[in-house]
C-alpha cells in the first residue's frame, strides 16, 4: 500500500514537472532601458521636467537678486527664510509630479510589454539583463508598441 501510494505521488509530481516545464517553454526577453528610452513618453517628460528645472533656476536668480537688494542683514535673513520654504515647495511639487508621471509611464509600459507578449504567445518574460541564455528577444516588438 505505501508503495502504491509513493509511486502514485512520484507519477503525480512528475505530471506536474512536466505541466511546469510546458508553461515555460516559450519566454521572451526585454531590454526594458531600451523600451524605456524609446518610449515618447519618457522623453516628453525628460522634456518636460528639463523645462521646469530651468523655470526654478530662472527663479532662483531673482531671488539672488532679490537678497542682494536688500539692505540690512535682517532683512537678508528674513527674505532667505521666506524663498527657502517656497524653494522646498516648489522642490517637492515638481518632484511629486514627477514621480507620479514616471510611475503611470512604468504601469504603461508593463502593461504593453505583457499585452504583447502575450498576443505573441509567450508565457513568461524575463529582463534581458538577467538572462545568460535562451528566450526570445522581444524587444523590437515591444519598442514598436510602446508610445
Amino acid at each position: 500500500m505505501k508503495k502504491s501510494l509513493l509511486v502514485l505521488a512520484g507519477l503525480i509530481l512528475a505530471m506536474g514537472m512536466t505541466n511546469v516545464a510546458k508553461a515555460a517553454d516559450k519566454i521572451a526577453v526585454v531590454s526594458v532601458p531600451q523600451v524605456v528610452e524609446a518610449s515618447a513618453q519618457v522623453q516628453a517628460l525628460k522634456k518636460e521636467q528639463q523645462a521646469k528645472m530651468q523655470e526654478l533656476e530662472k527663479w532662483l536668480t531673482t531671488v539672488r537678486a532679490d537678497v542682494d537688494k536688500q539692505q540690512t542683514k535682517e532683512g537678508k535673513e528674513k527674505l532667505i527664510k521666506k524663498y527657502d520654504e517656497e524653494f522646498l515647495k516648489r522642490q517637492e511639487s515638481i518632484t511629486r509630479a514627477y514621480t507620479s508621471k514616471l510611475q503611470a509611464i512604468d504601469t504603461s509600459i508593463t502593461a504593453t510589454i505583457t499585452n504583447e507578449a502575450k498576443a505573441l504567445g509567450y508565457t513568461m518574460v524575463i529582463a534581458k539583463g538577467v538572462v545568460l541564455y535562451g528566450g526570445t528577444d522581444i524587444t523590437e516588438q515591444i519598442m514598436k508598441k510602446v508610445k
